[in-house]
């Protein structure tokens, strides 16, 4: 579809009382990401940029996890219904030059990309002056009722609390998936005739529908039967659902494409996470963010990992967990390894039991086995970190940076209080506190002398 065919107008101002939340209800999350992330990636092959939303209750929190899209929100102070919100962004629809625009609900994160681009295109063969989406659910729950009348044409769409059988007729099981396209040019003057006269008190962009067919218009849908894409989310039984199928979705992919996946139902996979053929990962895992895992790579039961790179042939182990950071070819992470933001593993380095990792980067085989905290580091190649060593870089009020050398030897249990220096091939003895720089080839000692005091009681 063109990006000059039609703009979006997502509707993300409401509450969501449901999901018992103090924000959004399009900002609860499936597989690390929020609902209206999804809905932005399947409407943007199709409309590009031209993408309003309207944002009302905790607008503050949408403008925060989308700032880029700050400058087409438009905000709904007071939450009248789905039609107030529709002719709260109207001025914006019409000043965007576009025939059509398609509104969707911001609480809709399985919709894909194909969806959206084959329902504009149904719409623009047909030349509807209003189109909408239809499903056939299991259970129709609170969607709006669709009425057709005996030659199958839609005539309107009631919602569900004022449906009322003796009025409308029995209930088909078709329902509105709350999902339109409208023809700016003949909608814009049904707009002012809309009204709150139902029991909520609120104005729907479901009474479009009628109005525009008393008035002769092209109305059509498109029915999509009991696809599950198409509905919305609105408690926390239904987030879990729509989150597992997408999660057994990715998974799938991954399966097909090469990638080796053991307890497969276990494993979560984020959207934007990238993977290469031949890595093998055994759920129960967590991948998320814009992780990419180079192939051979090999992931253990019990990783956390989120926004970071794995190079080549790099092992991470059970237990581990990494945030934004950097490992390089043929390294090992773990057991239980811990690698911060501004954490960088060179090739062949290796941090093992309880190791945490912080702005610092471990060199071209260089290892941390046990027990070890790097902070604000730099450690050379070829350099062995003893169990229980700290890098002391932070005083209270300001952090400071620790720099090791190649091939040197840190004893065990030692505490390196920054800022310090230590020269390639220096030797730091174990329970030492260093203090102060450490030449090449040195051997540092910082420990108090050992005495022994018997403990045998002196006789009388």
């Amino acid at each position: 579809m063109h990006d000059s065919f039609a703009c979006a107008l997502v509707l993300a101002g409401g509450k969501g009382t449901r999901m018992h939340s103090e924000k959004p209800k399009v900002l609860k999350t499936l597989l690390g990401e929020s609902m209206l992330y999804y809905v932005y990636n399947a409407l943007r092959p199709s409309i590009g940029d031209e993408i309003f939303t309207i944002v009302g209750f905790g607008s503050e929190y949408v403008e925060d996890s989308f700032p880029q899209m700050k400058e087409k929100f438009v905000l709904q102070k007071e939450q009248l219904g789905t039609g107030h919100a529709l002719q709260q962004g109207w001025e914006r629809i019409k000043a965007s030059g576009l025939e059509y625009c398609l509104v969707i609900n911001g609480d809709t994160p399985l919709i894909g990309a194909k969806s959206v681009s084959d329902f504009l295109e149904a719409v623009k063969e047909d030349g509807a002056d209003l189109s909408f989406v239809t499903i056939t659910p299991k259970d129709p729950c609170q969607f709006g009722r669709v009425i057709r009348n005996k030659a199958g044409q839609v005539t309107a769409i009631v919602e569900a609390k004022d449906y009322d059988e003796s009025v409308h007729g029995p209930v088909s099981g078709e329902v509105n998936a709350g999902i339109y396209c409208l023809k700016i040019s003949a909608v814009e003057e049904l707009l002012s005739k809309l009204t709150n006269e139902n029991k909520s008190g609120e104005y729907y962009i479901t009474d479009l529908v009628d109005l525009a067919v008393e008035c002769g218009m092209n109305v059509t849908a498109v029915d999509c039967g009991d696809s599950i894409d198409l509905m919305g989310i609105n408690n926390p039984y239904e987030l879990a659902n729509a989150e597992s199928t997408l999660r057994m979705r990715i998974a799938e992919k991954w399966l097909r494409s090469g990638v080796i996946i053991h307890n497969w139902e276990s494993a979560v996979i984020g959207p934007r996470v990238k993977i290469r053929p031949g890595v093998e990962i055994t759920g129960p895992c967590e991948l998320y963010g814009e992780t990419s895992i180079a192939s051979g790579v090999v992931i253990k039961s019990h990783v956390v990992i989120s926004d970071s790179s794995i190079a080549e042939n790099a092992e991470i182990k059970a237990y581990s967990h990494l945030e934004e950071a950097n490992v390089g070819p043929k390294c090992a992470v773990g057991p239980y390894g811990r690698l911060r933001p501004g954490a960088v593993l060179e090739e062949g380095a290796k941090i093992g039991n309880f190791v945490e990792m912080k702005k610092a980067v471990l060199g071209k085989g260089a290892k941390a086995s046990h027990l070890t905290y790097l902070g604000d580091s730099e450690i050379g190649a070829g350099t062995n970190i003893g169990a229980g060593t700290i890098t002391c870089n932070y005083d209270g009020k300001n952090k400071f940076k620790t720099i090791i050398g190649e091939n040197a030897f840190i004893g065990s249990n030692t505490a390196l209080i920054a800022p310090v220096t230590i020269g390639n091939g220096a030797l730091i003895a174990a329970g030492s506190t260093i203090t102060k720089d450490v030449n090449d080839g040195d051997l540092a000692v910082a420990r108090s002398k050992q005495v022994n005091i018997s403990r045998t009681s002196q006789k009388s």
